[in-house]
């Protein structure tokens, strides 16, 4: 009996060898990423809050510490994916957190996680009235990653009214009506800025935001008498000029800020500046 036991265990312990083998083997071969330890795992949310003692700002602490400690140079894609939801995760326990949101602007949209840093800083920026940092970062990425003038115009104007220096606060406006001047939608743009100059408390910016207006005006005329080209002549202009020799412009419009119009490969009216980047 005692000699069948030994068989027994001993048979089970050669089994146990075998599984732990193959299975070594099978690991070995799976394809892995180099997970950094700080960022395997995004939990549910109730896990989170759970595992803090039912504290969602501490719990909020947390996920911005793992964001904070992990190493992000040689992070794999799928990592990234993690920290942003690691991230966006801590700004719903706590929106108002700081260091959440500088790092999310800091590293998650230079990482393809463009998305969960936007929903970082609009949620930052809405749980801190006073604080213009969240609402500049969101804008700056939409015009840097998205293209998007109009939109990033409207949170820079939300972040400079946010500023408590006047002089900044102007700065920061009128870094908004210049992002203007790259705008698809002139007509909105023009919108924009004269909203922007009516609003405004100081005479001398607010005459300045004008022929912004104005100048955009200009443009969006020149674009049309350039498409009008188009259409009569079956081609693209070459030169301002043609506009006026065709009867459909009286004139070439004069910039107010010395920088003049220009043509760009395809005929289309732009700002002088524009063609030279």
């Amino acid at each position: 009996m005692m000699r069948r036991s030994g068989l027994v265990r001993w048979l089970l312990l050669l089994l146990g060898a075998l599984i732990f083998v193959g299975a070594s083997v099978s690991l070995r071969q799976q394809k892995r990423i180099n997970a950094s330890p700080e960022i395997q795992v995004a939990l549910p949310l109730f896990v989170q809050v759970f595992m803090a003692g039912g504290d969602r700002f501490l719990a909020a602490n947390l996920g911005a510490i793992r964001a904070l400690i992990t190493e992000t140079v040689k992070m794999h894609p799928d990592e990234y994916k993690i920290l942003g939801k690691v991230q966006v995760d801590a700004s719903w326990l706590n929106p108002a957190h700081e260091d959440n949101y500088y790092i999310a602007s800091a590293i998650l949209p230079w990482s393809g996680q463009l998305d969960s840093a936007q929903t970082v800083l609009r949620r930052a920026s809405l749980a801190r009235p006073f604080d213009y940092q969240p609402a500049f970062y969101y804008a700056f990425n939409l015009v840097h990653f998205k293209g998007d003038v109009t939109g990033a115009a409207e949170w820079l104007r939300s972040a400079a009214a946010k500023l408590p220096d006047d002089d900044e606060r102007l700065t920061m406006e009128n870094l908004a009506a210049r992002w203007l001047d790259k705008a698809d939608d002139l007509g909105l743009a023009i919108t924009v800025v004269e909203s922007m100059a009516k609003q405004a408390k100081r005479k001398d910016f607010r005459n300045y935001l004008l022929q912004r207006a104005q100048r955009l005006r200009d443009l969006l005329a020149l674009r049309q008498a350039a498409e009008a080209f188009r259409q009569q002549t079956g081609q693209p202009a070459q030169t301002l000029e043609q506009l006026v020799s065709a009867g459909l412009m009286t004139k070439i419009p004069v910039d107010p800020f010395g920088i003049g119009y220009a043509l760009d490969a395809g005929g289309v009216p732009i700002f002088s500046s524009a063609k030279k980047r």
